[in-house]
């Protein structure tokens, strides 16, 4: 039996990862801050099947205890601040957790663990304001805020150590990538939310965006550049290439993606599609949520992926945003129930 230790299992891909291992027959260590364990979370059902380890990723000592611990065949680095657009207020500790805590994290190996092999959540937003399109693995970085600055000193850091150490580190530049489990402060999980209200007929919403106002408010979701386009591939099929990455002969840096690219206005349209519903009726753009800089077209060319590790995506775009919608609808007619019981 394999040892894995995850790092940010309380996140999406985290839960989906840890899924995928325990299907495996891997023993799944995860390491997250305790508060952070404890309430809600994306892998709370999975509680009495993976073992705990906990910590912060801004200290080392913390990193390394769980490695000596776990003793993990394969790491998997997922744990991140993980939103671009608040990465402008909280630059310093973006920089502490998304950059430094990786590198404490290849440290840790180097000194204690240097057979494991170890996966880096590597982002397309490093991409930024790119002068070609699409992004291959060759494509030079053009960061614009600052997660994908922090981002790019920690996946040059993956190189650094694979070549100067002899560490088996590979890293994913993965494309945006949605889901069901997709926490409410990811626009993509405000559409699907936009449109679960607009279906059941809510006009202002019990759950609050980032600025204490109803998300749907008045009947109408507010969102920023409706223009900016994603290529938006599914969670779950993002998780099996980073397995793949750490069966293969050699490390190495692959482009995750769809290559198929879609516009924030065709995501509202589809899913305010799939409940009947005309989104131009119902959502407007807020020049208050535009970025101060927004990355390009984002585009992922993923051959190198499809041939070196036979990966490719199962889920639809339009299968993808149906299956958001539905969990939504589900959780607000809960919460009815459950106010009704109250």
């Amino acid at each position: 039996m394999k040892n894995a230790l995850i790092t940010g299992i309380t996140g999406q891909d985290g839960s989906f990862l840890a899924e995928l291992l325990l299907e495996k027959g891997y023993r799944v260590f995860g390491f997250a801050r305790r508060d952070s364990w404890y309430r809600p979370n994306c892998a709370s059902h999975l509680a009495e099947r993976v073992e705990m380890l906990f910590g912060d990723m801004a200290e080392g000592v913390d990193i390394a205890s769980a490695v000596q611990d776990a003793q993990p065949d394969e790491i998997y680095n997922l744990a991140s601040q993980s939103r671009p657009g608040e990465s402008w207020a909280r630059a310093p500790e973006t920089l502490l957790v998304n950059g430094l805590g990786a590198v404490r994290l290849f440290e840790a190996v180097r000194h204690h663990r240097p057979a494991c092999r170890v996966y880096h959540a590597s982002s397309s937003e490093m991409f930024g304001q790119s002068v070609e399109s699409p992004q291959n693995e060759r494509t030079p970085f053009n960061p614009v805020n600052p997660y994908a600055a922090a981002k790019v000193y920690a996946h040059q850091m993956v190189r650094i150590y694979r070549e100067s150490y002899g560490l088996f580190i590979a890293s994913g530049l993965l494309f945006n990538h949605e889901s069901e489990r997709r926490p409410l402060h990811f626009v993509t999980q405000k559409v699907a939310y936009g449109a679960a209200c607009a279906a059941l007929g809510i006009a202002d919403s019990p759950d609050l965006n980032e600025r204490g106002k109803p998300i749907v408010q008045g009947g109408r979701l507010s969102l920023g550049n409706l223009e900016i386009a994603r290529d938006w591939g599914y969670a779950g099929d993002f998780v099996r290439a980073m397995w793949l990455m750490l069966q293969a002969e050699r490390a190495d840096d692959y482009v995750i993606g769809t290559g198929r690219l879609h516009t924030l206005r065709d995501l509202c349209e589809n899913a305010y599609r799939s409940v009947g519903m005309d989104w131009r009726d119902c959502v407007v753009s807020d020049p208050a949520l535009v970025r101060p800089l927004d990355a390009g077209r984002m585009l992922a060319d993923p051959s190198r992926a499809r041939e070196a590790l036979g990966w490719e995506p199962t889920v639809s775009f339009d299968e993808m945003i149906g299956r958001m919608v539905a969990a939504q609808v589900a959780y607000l007619q809960s919460r009815d129930i459950q106010k009704a019981k109250t």
